[in-house]
């Protein structure tokens, strides 16, 4: 039986994983944590999201911007997200309605598509 999600992976071009970083640890305050030393030479970092990861892999020819395929990050403080967001110019769009929830989405600077989420 399926039990959770242990992590998910999302990629970035070739050599912009320093920005990928500054941004995932630096913007969303996400915890960076050691990859294992036998996948240390592919690149990409590791993020920490509550039980389970974020893997953020190098990649390059992808099409990033024209995926809906996402991350919802569930956080306690929307509003403080959608500050952050404005600050580093990147345009909050909102979705659909979830009932329960106040969401809304924007592209990562790699053109990942970013959800956060947070129950009402």
């Amino acid at each position: 039986m399926i039990g959770g999600i242990h992590h998910i992976q999302i990629t970035v071009p070739k050599g912009m994983q320093k920005q990928a970083r500054d941004f995932y640890c630096g913007v969303l305050g996400l915890k960076m944590i050691p990859k294992p030393q036998s996948l240390q030479g592919h690149g990409g970092f590791w993020l920490q999201v509550g039980d389970g990861q974020v893997h953020v892999g190098v990649e390059d020819g992808v099409e990033r911007s024209l995926t809906k395929a996402h991350v919802a990050y569930e956080v306690s403080d929307l509003t403080h997200y959608r500050k952050i967001m404005l600050e580093h110019n990147l345009k909050p769009v909102s979705g659909r309605q979830i009932p329960g929830y106040d969401r809304f989405e924007f592209r990562d600077p790699f053109g990942n598509r970013v959800e956060l989420i947070q129950k009402l």
